[in-house]
């Protein structure tokens, strides 16, 4: 009866949450809630809170727990994400972003085949996503400076619309606030995590869905041609925002190569003593706060060796701590996904659900495939492809050992279905934005990106349980 009883709270709480999640509610809110209130059911059922020091009294060492968890993300993925953050708002202030992008970009121009444009630009785009890892930020910058080319060599709008639309999936980077926070909950440095488990999946799978946007939308466009040329689609369009966010967007010269650089400076030199250590046999330890710090003071004196004013690149070295700011609201998610785990720790439904998957002959092979379809659900319904794995990261642990698998063979097919299926949802914000701006239908670009990402998530978890 007990048990029952457990279960039946434990999934109230997940329908509650999913349907809050569906419902656009605040997903930090809705988890720091429910998790107070499953630790408070649990006080009623008899059973302990785990705090690190009680307060005395029963019913206040919830808040206790909370204070705990945020204690310890904040010395944790917490500070990795803040000093990221801060590093990103900072490579934007001062235009490092573009100049990035404006490079990557220009070359571009000059391949006049459409169809061998689709891998190129996928790829490109995915790799731009390093250093502008929104997916709604970065469909925004390449709608001002890349559809236009795409759309001048004669390429569909749905076509561009669909390369743009999915640009950010699954890049492997130790900057990703997912990766990190991921990282952190196995007890691996991120740059072990990306470079050793996520790229054996995610960077195979990148380069098969390149191949399969290609021939998708060459089929496409052959069944649905194009109506409208490009200059048609110019007299129609009375958007002036994105000839504004083409200009001064990159320097010259070598002046260009260096501020070029900079967003890119962290991964760089995480590259160099992963590949070091690998082939020098060395053992570096540098983490992503300390390359991320180095390359911070190399873009202020870089800053400072270009404008010759001391106080004012100064003063605009406080961009950075404004987009640590930022970025708090990510450090929050983490809190409450882990408050969320501790109410439903509680209760016991963690540990029932390990008992039952402990007798589960193959588990280790449902587990994953379970997963993802619940993740896939959620993120089709929802248009949030990083919310949910934010949520449900602090179960990976408990759950990979209940199925008798590795947390590696949970995490990385969670975290590349969340990814990749958001742009397959139409009502996601990247698809809503390009939808927007090309005049044309969620509906009909997802229709463009449905099969190459649905292909990539099949392709990743056959890849992920083959692996891991």
């Amino acid at each position: 009866m007990n048990a029952i009883l457990i279960s039946v709270i434990g999934i109230l709480a997940v329908a509650v949450l999913v349907y809050m999640l569906l419902k656009k509610n605040d997903i930090k809110m809705a988890l720091l809630s429910l998790g107070l209130i499953l630790m408070y059911v649990a006080i009623i059922l008899g059973n302990k809170i785990d705090v690190s020091a009680t307060t005395g009294l029963t019913w206040l060492n919830p808040f206790q727990a909370i204070v705990d968890q945020f204690s310890n993300t904040l010395i944790g993925p917490g500070f990795v994400i803040l000093i990221l953050g801060g590093y990103s708002a900072y490579m934007n202030y001062i235009g490092a972003n573009q100049v990035t992008v404006h490079a990557l970009t220009k070359p571009i121009a000059k391949i006049k085949s459409v169809y061998i444009l689709v891998p190129i630009v996928f790829l490109l785009g995915n790799l731009l996503s390093l250093v502008v890892p929104s997916a709604s930020n970065l469909a925004i910058i390449l709608l001002a400076t890349l559809y236009p080319v795409l759309r001048a060599t004669g390429m569909s709008r749905l076509t561009a619309a669909a390369i743009i639309g999915t640009s950010a999936t699954i890049v492997p980077t130790p900057l990703g606030s997912d990766n990190v926070a991921v990282a952190a909950q196995l007890h691996m440095s991120v740059t072990d995590y990306v470079f050793q488990k996520h790229a054996l999946v995610s960077i195979p799978t990148l380069i098969a869905i390149a191949l399969v946007h290609y021939f998708w939308q060459k089929y496409q466009d052959k069944k649905h041609p194009e109506e409208l040329t490009y200059e048609q689609e110019l007299l129609q369009s009375d958007d002036k925002e994105a000839q504004k966010a083409t200009e001064d967007l990159h320097y010259t010269g070598f002046k260009g190569f260096v501020y070029g650089l900079l967003p890119l400076l962290p991964i760089v030199l995480l590259l160099v003593v992963f590949f070091t250590n690998i082939f020098a046999g060395t053992k570096f330890e540098i983490s992503v706060q300390v390359v991320s710090l180095i390359s911070f003071v190399i873009a202020v004196i870089v800053e400072l060796s270009y404008k010759h004013q001391v106080r004012q690149v100064l003063k605009e070295t406080n961009a950075f701590f404004d987009g640590m700011g930022a970025v708090m609201g990510i450090v929050a998610l983490l809190v409450s996904a882990q408050v969320f785990v501790q109410g439903l720790t509680s209760i016991g439904i963690i540990n029932l659900v390990q008992d039952t998957m402990q007798h589960m002959s193959s588990s280790g092979i449902v587990l994953p495939i379970v997963m993802v379809l619940f993740t896939a659900v959620i993120v089709l319904l929802s248009g949030s492809g990083t919310a949910l794995i934010f949520a449900m990261i602090p179960l990976i642990i408990p759950l990979s050992k209940a199925a008798g698998i590795s947390p590696v063979a949970l995490s990385v097919p969670m975290q590349l279905a969340g990814n990749l299926l958001r742009a397959v949802s139409p009502v996601a914000a990247v698809v809503l934005i390009v939808a927007g701006t090309t005049k044309l239908s969620p509906v009909q670009i997802v229709k463009r990106t449905s099969v190459p990402m649905v292909f990539g998530v099949i392709m990743m978890l056959v890849m992920s349980l083959m692996i891991f």
